[in-house]
């Protein structure tokens, strides 16, 4: 994909506008702290997040080989500021296998630490059933899509962090 930085910016901006629930945005709509951190340890935690996530589903198959990446934090100094986010699909094994793992996460996660902000069909033309999710504990919010129409079947993952800001004397690294 040849995008320019700006408009990647927009693209993960707006996406993160769409996913974060209630608790990981002020009353202004900005992205909550997440604390302090060095770009690259925000990303493992992200890596971290996802592996998490992935032992819920409790379902063997392939996942996609990307990792994180960085984005501003909306209307803070970019060189100080920055939020990851971490895009993954998982292709089960078997496509029955994502039979009823949608209502399975529902009703699991908050025994991990998230608590489910929606849960349903898209207003897309595909209808794909969504959850999103916050973890207001580890700061992060993660958006499931089922793909149930496509060949195979899948979930899209979309794990987002609350905005981090690099310790003193350091400036935010970019990937």
């Amino acid at each position: 994909m040849n995008a320019k930085p700006g408009a990647l910016a927009l693209l993960v901006s707006l996406a993160l506008t769409i996913i974060t629930g209630c608790s990981m945005t002020d009353d202004k709509g900005s992205l909550l702290s997440a604390g302090t951190s060095t770009s690259e340890n925000a990303a493992d935690q992200a890596e971290k997040v996802s592996s998490e996530l992935h032992d819920l589903m409790g379902l063997k198959g392939k996942t996609t080989d990307t990792g994180p990446g960085v984005a501003e934090c909306s209307g803070k100094d970019a060189d100080k500021y920055f939020t990851i986010f971490h895009p993954w699909t998982f292709t089960p094994a078997s496509p029955d296998a994502l039979t009823g793992v949608m209502e399975r996460l529902k009703e699991e996660m908050p025994g991990h630490g998230w608590r489910i902000v929606s849960y349903g069909p898209d207003n897309n033309k595909s209808r794909s059933l969504t959850l999103i999710a916050d973890n207001d504990a580890k700061k992060y919010s993660v958006k499931i899509a089922h793909w149930a129409n496509e060949t195979p079947p899948k979930l899209n993952l979309f794990v987002t962090s609350g905005c981090y800001q690099v310790p003193d004397g350091q400036t935010v690294e970019r990937f």
